[in-house]
């Protein structure tokens, strides 16, 4: 029988899991977790007799690191790394770490393995779904990421190491899994832990109605992304399969209630597809979507994954000209707009390319 593991859990599941220990020591181990300890031999204000007795009755990850990938041979460098982890039933999720160049590091994090949307653009809406992570795989994979950025830069005073984002834009679609994340985000933003802000952490969603209308209500009050995509319904449905049960009218009333009640502007995010969704009537119906929402538009320009096609073509990049033209009817329609870059590309760990 497998060993319990510990990265990961809430305080209150470790103080159940490691009863009768009194609560500061659950909150020594806890607090190492967060810190990026990699094993209990690194808990050095804790009795070494019970460092070996963890060791014995627990396991540290549930999860193991089987692929690593960096952009360029200089990691220090690199604006991406992407880990595949091996999952105690043997599936494999994928997590990248993104760097901005500068100091500030952003952590994209799966919440399924495989995905339920089916989005054709998408290599990881090609795998199929097969099953949801556990809050704690989901924290697990922070984690992992941060112990691979502490061990290839030197610790600074100023906090410039630490990972300060994260999106939830890996592979999965988190309003489907929303026990789960609701649970992960109560750890990322614990004072006692990670402390990160909820404005520092990003939902990404195709649009699951029920989903939208529960975290309206319940929050988590995180920033929010829609992969809207196209706002021509039909079109949409052809994109994004799971659409045909989540109609753009109530995807639009779920995100005003998710902004009345505390949520902040929604990204609208707008992956390009190269002589499909970049017509002036994409631009419109855009523009009419977002009337009434505080938002912005994400423009993505789709991240080449071989094999996938839309009604018997192959998906190909939208040419610079096709992205300009596009931006400028958005932004003729009173659109802001943003273009993304498209970081991680080299190791199949940019947007849509999870899985490949």
């Amino acid at each position: 029988m497998e060993n319990p593991s510990l990265a990961g859990l809430t305080p209150s599941e470790l103080e159940e899991i490691l009863s009768p220990l009194p609560r500061f020591r659950v909150m020594q181990i806890y607090s190492w977790i967060m810190r990026g300890a990699c094993g209990f031999d690194q808990m050095t204000d804790i009795p070494k007799s019970l460092r070996n007795d963890l060791k014995n009755r627990f396991s540290f990850f549930s999860g193991s690191i089987v692929i690593c990938n960096d952009d360029r041979a200089d990691s220090k460098k690199s604006d991406a790394k992407k880990i595949a982890l091996l999952l105690k039933d043997s599936l494999k999720t994928e997590s990248v770490l993104l760097n901005d160049g500068k100091t500030r590091f952003t952590a994209c994090l799966s919440v399924q393995a495989g995905c339920q949307a089916g989005c054709v653009f998408c290599k990881t809406g090609s795998l199929g779904f097969k099953r949801n992570l556990t809050s704690s795989e989901i924290v697990e994979q922070f984690l992992h990421l941060q112990i691979m950025r502490l061990e290839t830069t030197e610790r600074k005073t100023d906090d410039s190491h630490i990972i300060e984002n994260i999106v939830l834009m890996g592979m999965g679609e988190p309003l489907l899994n929303l026990e789960n994340l609701r649970k992960a985000v109560s750890v990322f933003t614990d004072p006692k832990g990670l402390n990160i802000s909820r404005r520092r952490i990003t939902l990404s969603t195709c649009g699951i109605c029920a989903g939208l209308s529960d975290i309206a209500e319940k929050g988590p009050f995180v920033r929010l992304a829609l992969s809207l995509t196209t706002a021509d319904e039909n079109l949409r449905r052809k994109l994004m399969p799971i659409s045909k049960t989540n109609p753009l009218e109530k995807i639009k009333e779920a995100i005003i209630r998710f902004q009345q009640n505390g949520g902040g502007r929604v990204t609208l995010e707008i992956p390009l597809l190269g002589r499909i969704n970049t017509r002036e009537r994409d631009a419109i119906l855009t523009a009419e979507f977002a009337k009434g929402m505080d938002c912005v538009i994400n423009i993505i320009p789709w991240n080449p994954v071989p094999g996938l096609n839309f009604e018997n073509k192959p998906l190909i990049e939208p040419e610079k000209k096709e992205i300009e033209e596009f931006i400028k009817m958005l932004e003729g329609n009173g659109l802001k707009t943003v273009k993304r870059l498209g970081k991680g590309r080299s190791v199949m760990g940019a947007c849509g390319q999870l899985g490949a």
